[in-house]
């Protein structure tokens, strides 16, 4: 029932002030950043010119969380490689894998601080549970993979692989695309390998 609520509109004025209207109260950054813990919905836009910026006030909310002593949560090392996407081939298919990633961990994140509090509570080892999200990475990539393969037109699907089927001639010319795809993907492969390692 929570998901058939409306999002909070947020207007930002020029003196950079956000107004939340539900609650007709001026707001921080940081009151922002509470309501997306507690999964309140919200849409922020620019009082002036009506456009919606909440993906900019998001970029910020972020910034700010990762400024704060002891708390980043973004490595170095991934930051590097986000921006090195930009620009390049496999940019269109970065937010959806990060996407898929983030909500996949979100579903998990029971296991993973019930693994954490056994690790350091002297029952288990630190290595077991980033082996467990090693695990997990390689889970998702695999995942994406297939859900990826079942949106390409010029691979078989499994039931056409299973009975043998073989991709038509007038689709050869698109295995070079589809080799490049995989050669990238393994690059992609290796890089979240070594994020996960960090």
């Amino acid at each position: 029932m929570a998901n058939d609520k409306q999002p909070i509109v947020i207007k930002k004025y020029a003196n950079r002030r956000l107004y939340n209207t539900g609650t007709s109260t001026y707001v921080t950054l940081e009151d922002l950043a509470q309501m997306v813990k507690v999964g309140e919905d919200f849409v922020v836009y620019d009082a002036k010119s009506n456009e919606e910026i909440t993906r900019s006030v998001l970029t910020q909310i972020i910034f700010e969380q990762e400024s704060k002593v002891g708390q980043n949560l973004l490595p170095i090392t991934f930051m590097r490689q986000l921006i090195r996407f930009y620009g390049d081939s496999m940019q269109s298919l970065v937010p959806s894998y990060l996407e898929f990633s983030i909500d996949r961990l979100t579903s998990d994140q029971q296991k993973f601080r019930e693994q954490f509090a056994e690790a350091f509570s002297g029952k288990g080892f630190p290595h077991q549970v980033f082996g467990t999200l090693d695990e997990q990475v390689r889970k998702n990539m695999a995942i994406f993979n297939q859900a990826l393969t079942m949106f390409n037109p010029f691979v078989p699907n499994a039931t056409q692989a299973a009975a043998g089927g073989a991709v038509e001639s007038s689709s050869k010319p698109a295995a070079n695309d589809i080799d490049e795809l995989r050669r990238q993907m393994a690059v992609m492969q290796q890089r979240l390998d070594v994020l996960s390692k960090d």
